[in-house]
């Protein structure tokens, strides 16, 4: 069909707007934790939303959200779009949200113009994308594909001590944790719109990023444990300060992060948890949380090895004590090339330039892709600016994305 999208970018702002004031922090300040009040409310607005637009609602265990326009061959795997609505705390209102309310408004599109979908297609509102209750990201579509075991799901607990079964439970959310697990085949293609989190697009003044790969992080904890002391009894040369030694692993990893040559790879130490935190006190014990990652798997492990090589000379040569636990380690995705194709026909139409490139941040289609072919359409953010209040999409941004978005969809599901 000749598409000629009529989207109401003035109301899908609006709705954006209106959903960054469901939030636990006076605005402009979004934060939005998994299983919490301002969760659930937001929730139940976009769900509500969603029935307007006359799509069929469902819910799984653990509070992924399926929201269904029904093709003409209801036999046939769905062609689903979506992201999350989980936002860290002190964080803005487009991360996540530009994909679901944007998934919505090009449904409205194609609904407008009369378009009938062969496939059905379908919005997905992703549980907890965001690592902030449970220290692991991408909650609900890991125990989607699988990856997150119901067993493991199990034990993950909250910093009060509050697990998942309890806040589930609490939000309304019961059945079968195995339940959420989806077999191969329960999508026929998955594309997820969201903002680039980089500055990439708007710097080049491109319209949108046609996303080949996902860069997937690896998590590493180290735990440092030297003496503590007085900090003016104990004199240097016999000092084992468990501090120095995180020191030391924090220019390691960034050295092991520069020696691949590859702009891809990056590490960071974004938590370093010093005891006993005293000024006058001698670090005792030091825990660090580590994040590496790059598109190619081989490329980042490579770099963990040397991170664990370097825990074990540090340990030597400072007396201290050094023990590692990685938390995760995940395979990188790459995106259909059909997906890819599409969407390139789709911004050509649309009249959008566009370039491929690779989402060095990792989403809920990173574990998508373990179960149908995904791919990813960026727009552009001011600055590169995300997880902060001051994050910003412009409208003719977000409208160029739902535009190109609502084409590749009506080509997938016809």
């Amino acid at each position: 069909m000749e598409l000629r999208p009529t989207l109401s970018i003035d109301r899908l702002i609006a709705e954006l707007s209106a959903l960054a004031q469901i939030s636990a922090a006076e605005p402009p300040v979004v934060t939005r934790i998994v299983f919490s009040e301002a969760d659930l409310r937001a929730r139940a607005y976009v769900k509500g939303l969603c029935k307007e637009t006359g799509l069929e609602v469902k819910e799984d265990a653990v509070g992924n959200t399926f929201a269904r326009w029904q093709g003409s061959e209801p036999g046939l795997a769905p062609v689903a779009t979506g992201s999350h609505i989980d936002a860290i705390p002190n964080a803005g209102l487009y991360d996540g949200c530009v994909g679901v309310l944007g998934g919505l408004e090009a449904i409205r599109v194609l609904q407008q113009l009369g378009f009938k979908p062969r496939r059905s297609i379908e919005l997905v509102i992703f549980t907890a994308e965001e690592p902030t209750r449970f220290g692991i990201g991408c909650l609900g579509s890991r125990m989607m594909a699988g990856v997150l075991s119901p067993t493991r799901a199990l034990t993950l607990i909250d910093k009060e001590d509050r697990g998942l079964e309890e806040l589930r439970s609490n939000a309304g959310f019961r059945g079968s944790l195995e339940s959420v697990i989806l077999a191969p085949g329960r999508f026929h293609q998955f594309v997820e719109l969201h903002i680039e989190q980089g500055p990439l697009l708007e710097q080049e003044g491109i319209d949108v990023g046609l996303v080949t790969h996902i860069a997937a992080p690896a998590s590493m904890r180290i735990l440092i444990e030297g003496e503590g002391g007085h900090a003016g009894g104990k004199l240097m040369p016999g000092r084992k300060d468990a501090l120095v030694a995180a020191a030391v692993l924090v220019l390691a990893l960034e050295a092991a992060a520069k020696s691949t040559g590859a702009v891809d790879t990056v590490g960071t130490v974004g938590v370093c948890e010093v005891f006993p935190g005293a000024v006058n006190s001698i670090p005792s014990c030091v825990r660090l949380e580590t994040d590496i990652r790059d598109i190619d798997a081989a490329r980042r492990d490579a770099v963990i090895d040397k991170l664990k090589t370097a825990c074990e000379e540090v340990a030597e040569g400072r007396g201290v004590s050094i023990s590692t636990e990685m938390v995760n380690a995940d395979p990188p995705a790459a995106c259909d090339p059909a997906i890819l194709d599409a969407m390139e026909q789709a911004a050509k139409a649309a009249g959008k330039s566009y370039k491929r490139m690779v989402s060095r941040a990792y989403h809920d289609s990173l574990f998508m892709a373990r179960i149908a072919p995904v791919a990813m359409l960026f727009i552009p953010c001011r600055g590169g600016v995300s997880h902060r209040p001051d994050e910003y999409a412009s409208p003719e941004w977000i409208g160029g994305g739902v535009h190109v978005l609502a084409r590749t969809l009506a080509m997938l599901a016809s």
